[in-house]
């Protein structure tokens, strides 16, 4: 089978290496190079390395549905499959009606459950217990394709979207493999999703980082989690934002004044919420690196009774 990959970040780089191992890759499409840090240096994509590695013609088109050569090139090479993993481009009917079989999207989630842009971010914000990969059937809307097969993962109470991360990306080109094989072999079949049961999964704002300690610990624990390592919540303390990277729910009675730093010690800053306390145990200052409080603490004070903002 040919197969066209289009991807772009570490996410989709398993999947890749997969389509590579059991099928005939013919073009790689990913985002344009982009520069980065102070001497703007020109960085490939994860994708891109990928293709460079096993010699397969990567294209780069900056908006592939305005884009007549490429398109004109993926006609040529005419595939059985495009196969998109975190793409980073919305493909139009001209490019979705070209592959014999299919465009097929490897999207973090249990669709119809999380579309859009976030979805790892905001299942561990929302504190659901499973999340997982489905592999879908495209159509010109957003991760509203025919469902093929779906993948489970629990999400145990500490998990880390970084964590939840790493498990779907390994497990994503397994569920490629066989979703393609079983199209071919006419097993796996397309199932229309219930879009009354859907949910909107955008993408993560400097608002959401954050935090509002009126809310439940339980909601804030969540969101920290849910943004780490990146992009993490924060919250004020006087002028500075912290970041903050991992976080335990204390039982207690609190006073009504959430944000409140109540005590400060080696096991970390115990803030009030509007329901229990947190205990923040990880944390970043500017100009910093992450750090644990009790290692923060030998260099540094911080100062009980303030609110943070």
């Amino acid at each position: 089978m040919k197969i066209v990959f289009m991807g772009t970040p570490g996410f989709a780089v398993p999947s890749l290496e997969k389509m590579i191992e059991n099928f005939n890759v013919e073009a790689i499409f990913t985002q344009p190079d982009k520069q980065r840090g102070r001497g703007k240096k020109i960085t490939f994509s994860p994708v891109k390395e990928v293709a460079i590695k096993h010699g397969v013609e990567v294209f780069q088109p900056t908006v592939l549905r305005k884009d007549e050569e490429a398109i004109e090139a993926l006609k040529r090479i005419n595939p059985d499959f495009i196969v998109v993993v975190a793409y980073g481009q919305i493909l139009n009917k001209v490019v979705l009606d070209i592959p014999k079989y299919g465009c097929i999207n490897l999207h973090a989630s249990l669709l119809p459950k999380y579309r859009g842009a976030a979805p790892l971010n905001w299942a561990i914000i929302n504190g659901e217990k499973v999340s997982g990969n489905t592999t879908q059937l495209m159509d010109i809307g957003v991760d509203t394709g025919d469902m093929l097969i779906k993948d489970e993962v629990e999400i145990h109470d500490d998990m880390t979207v970084g964590e939840l991360h790493d498990k779907l990306c390994s497990s994503g080109g397994d569920l490629l493999v066989r979703t393609l094989k079983g199209i071919v072999s006419g097993e796996v079949k397309g199932v229309k999703q219930n879009d009354n049961e859907s949910s909107h999964a955008p993408k993560i704002d400097k608002e959401l980082q954050h935090i509002k300690w009126n809310q439940s610990a339980q909601s804030v624990k969540n969101l920290i989690r849910g943004l780490s390592p990146y992009p993490a919540a924060f919250t004020k303390y006087e002028d500075k934002n912290i970041k903050i990277y991992e976080s335990e729910v204390v039982e207690g009675t609190v006073s009504g004044m959430p944000g409140k730093i109540v005590d400060v010690s080696d096991q970390g800053i115990k803030i009030e919420c509007s329901d229990k306390f947190l205990l923040i145990k990880k944390i970043q200052f500017p100009g910093k690196k992450p750090m644990y409080v009790n290692d923060f603490l030998r260099g540094n004070d911080l100062e009980k009774g303030i609110i943070l903002g």
